[in-house]
């Protein structure tokens, strides 16, 4: 059967017209998955932050918990695990190498920091005897007490220590548990305490023995 010009024009219209309509249901079909999926990546970001929040990580911070050894910290991203000597664990700056945190840990018969002095007086004697190098100048500058959930007191204390070509400005936070006297030390060059002050106290704060 022969088709009319009309009828064909008419039928390759209509092809046209089911074409154009399928392309726009599949462009509308990838932009309804784009932005779903869209949809779905903001809504895991969100999730994520809340997370963070919800475990209690401040935004540039990232947490070490050692259940073996029994404590918990804070410390700026961006920092390094490096081994030191006599050292429980270090994270320091790569470019600022007086930034850094570490975690002491001796054997001790006492039960609480209390039983060695009042703040002031473990204060004194860990600034001038065991956190200052031998000849420098060093001058307690605050000290504060805390206990946890659990009844465990913290002594944090900041200090000041003159050496060769800089003044290291740090921060100390000592605590006992099971035989155990835990010292965490942070700190930066006294140049930079202004910027990292608010970090550091955090890192210090952040101290918590888990038993």
């Amino acid at each position: 059967m022969k088709l009319s010009k009309t009828t064909t024009v008419a039928c390759a219209n209509e092809a046209r017209s089911t074409r154009r309509n399928a392309i726009a249901s599949v462009a509308s079909g990838r932009r309804q998955a784009m932005l779903g999926a869209a949809a779905s990546t903001v809504v895991l970001l969100q999730s994520s932050r809340r997370q963070a929040l919800a475990d209690g990580v401040p935004r540039g911070f990232k947490p070490v918990k050692d259940t073996a050894d029994g404590y918990a910290f804070l410390y700026p991203v961006g920092w390094q695990e490096v081994s030191v000597k006599g050292e429980d664990v270090v994270y320091k700056d790569v470019i600022e190498p007086l930034e850094s945190v570490s975690v002491n840990i001796i054997p001790t018969e006492q039960s609480s920091v209390r039983d060695l002095g009042t703040k002031e007086q473990v204060a004194e004697a860990m600034v001038q005897k065991v956190l200052t190098p031998p000849g420098q100048k060093s001058k307690v500058l605050d000290v504060n007490e805390k206990q946890d959930g659990n009844g465990k007191t913290y002594y944090t204390f900041e200090y000041a220590s003159q050496g060769p070509t800089y003044i290291r400005r740090a921060l100390t936070t000592v605590a006992i548990s099971n035989g155990k006297f835990y010292t965490l030390t942070t700190g930066a060059n006294d140049r930079r305490w202004n910027k990292m002050e608010g970090r550091l106290k955090t890192v210090a704060n952040s101290f918590n023995l888990l038993y």
